[in-house]
């Protein structure tokens, strides 16, 4: 009597980096619809174009100086409440927007996938607040709206250090979707880490030449780099509150 082959090991399959969850998925397109109808509806700097982006991009002497625009915006002071957010979701040509949703793919995805819809959505948004936080901090005055989801994804890249990095985290494990439950580094041990020193250093370094090129030639008009470290460091001291994997707190 034969006895039966047991069948082989299922191998471990790496959990592909860009296969989006949804909620990641829904935000680009929102991203890119919104850009879309500005720009083949409206028209960018049309009348109406000019009209929304007084009442949903960031311009920080709206906070300083209230009078300056409450009489310009359609919706009087309400702007200077929602624009700390609101400012994300509008971009200055089809370059900005296009860049943003590739980072947002390559470092929302693994954030996604950690913390669910709802962690994911008020984390891009707490990284939005304190990019706007930032500029306003060091450009009180300032009268140039500000636009574009980079603090936000500065915010989502310093949460992905906290753990891509980790020996069984997503970067090299083949241990698909549980990957991304792995305990994160904590910040003691993170700064330690060559491979997370080497992606700050690139990371900054690059924010640094935006900072004093105006973005490189990469797309119009002037970069707010004060607003991608805003976001980044509340992202990195702000990710344990988020964090629904049980790991060490310092």
């Amino acid at each position: 009597m034969n006895a039966p082959v047991p069948e082989p090991p299922i191998p471990a399959t790496r959990q592909p980096f860009f296969n989006m969850p949804p909620v990641l998925s829904g935000l680009i397109a929102l991203l890119l619809a919104i850009h879309a109808g500005r720009f083949f509806f409206w028209g960018i700097d049309s009348d109406t174009d000019i009209r929304a982006i007084i009442d949903f991009a960031f311009i920080p002497i709206r906070e300083t100086n209230p009078d300056a625009y409450t009489d310009l915006a359609a919706a009087g002071v309400g702007p200077r409440i929602w624009t700390f957010l609101t400012y994300a979701f509008l971009h200055a040509d089809w370059a900005h927007v296009g860049i943003n949703c590739v980072w947002l793919a390559a470092f929302g995805s693994p954030l996604a996938r950690r913390f669910g819809p709802a962690r994911f959505l008020a984390y891009a948004a707490i990284g939005a607040i304190a990019g706007a936080a930032a500029h306003l901090a060091i450009y009180p005055s300032s009268t140039a709206p500000v636009v574009g989801a980079s603090a936000a994804i500065s915010a989502l890249m310093a949460g992905a250090c906290r753990f891509v990095f980790e020996p069984a985290g997503p970067m090299w494990s083949t241990a698909g979707v549980e990957a991304y439950r792995q305990p994160a580094a904590p910040l003691s041990r993170l700064i330690r880490n060559g491979r997370v020193l080497a992606f700050l250093g690139v990371w900054f370094g690059l924010n640094l030449v935006f900072g004093l090129t105006g973005g490189a030639g990469l797309a119009s008009g002037a970069v707010a780099w004060d607003a991608h470290i805003g976001g980044f460091v509340v992202g990195l001291l702000f990710f344990r509150l988020f964090d629904p994997v049980p790991g060490p707190r310092l």
